[in-house]
């Protein structure tokens, strides 16, 4: 579905559902096949938490009134579902967002109308993923910003609204992650920060403007990464870190040592 059609889709979506009284679903809902889906149909909101594991879903459509979950939203073991475009109507989730192990899902573009996630981020273990442009109404995470495994993923730019990360902030085996641009707008991170296993990373600049890591700072393993990125990043923190992990990055010669550098 082209990006065009898929707004005008958007368009429709709303109209239908705005004649609609908030009408709430009480309590915590699994998909575990696709005839669950339609049991939401007209729902406005659920007050605890929406579980989308489903073998053979392939259409979400059926939620596009939904615009906020209550608690946690996990997507997770859909091994048919190439798209979330059911869900673009949902703006705010109180607690954490969780997408995991979906190996059809390329494009997270039905996740766009979020803008707020009271808990953390998890994006982990995709092989169809290439990048999380869906998500760039976030501007805070609650929890940890957790990105992991996602083997196709080149860029994290769909994070480029995002200014604070409340616990951790750890970016682990994306193995053809080149940069972390996406992350320039964040300025703090109150947990650890953790870069590591990622095999063509060649530079920390998207974290140019971090200032403090309050908890461990551990840049290791990122054999296209100069230890100089990472010493460089540890002299212009402010605030933290409490325990500093480089090693096994690319070896280079910094000259002169920036003084943090173990």
């Amino acid at each position: 579905m082209n990006r065009l059609l898929f707004f005008l889709l958007l368009l429709l979506a709303a109209t239908a559902c705005s004649n609609d009284t908030d009408w709430e679903y009480s309590g915590d809902f699994e998909i575990l096949e696709q005839s669950d889906v339609s049991t939401l149909t007209g729902y406005t909101s659920i007050s605890g938490s929406l579980s989308v594991a489903c073998q053979s879903c392939t259409d979400l459509s059926e939620l596009n009134c939904l615009t906020s979950v209550g608690e946690n939203l996990s997507i997770f073991n859909n091994q048919a579902l190439t798209n979330l475009d059911g869900l673009s109507g949902i703006t705010s989730i109180g607690e954490q967002l969780t997408i995991s192990q979906n190996v059809a899902l390329t494009n997270l573009y039905g996740l766009s109308g979020i803008t707020s996630v009271g808990g953390g981020l998890v994006i982990k273990s995709h092989v169809a993923l290439t990048n999380l442009d869906g998500l760039s109404g976030i501007t805070s995470v609650g929890g940890t910003l957790y990105i992991e495994s996602n083997g196709a993923l080149t860029n994290l730019d769909g994070l480029s609204g995002l200014t604070s990360v409340c616990e951790h902030l750890s970016i682990i085996n994306n193995d053809v992650l080149t940069n972390l641009d996406g992350l320039s707008g964040i300025t703090s991170v109150s947990g650890y920060l953790r870069v590591s296993g990622n095999e063509v990373l060649t530079n920390l600049d998207g974290l140019s403007v971090l200032t403090s890591a309050w908890e461990d700072l551990c840049i290791r393993s990122n054999p296209a990464l100069p230890d100089c990125e990472a010493c460089d990043l540890l002299d212009q923190l402010t605030s933290g870190p409490t325990e500093i992990d480089v090693h096994d990055n690319l070896n280079d010669s910094c000259t002169p040592v920036p003084a943090n550098c173990p």
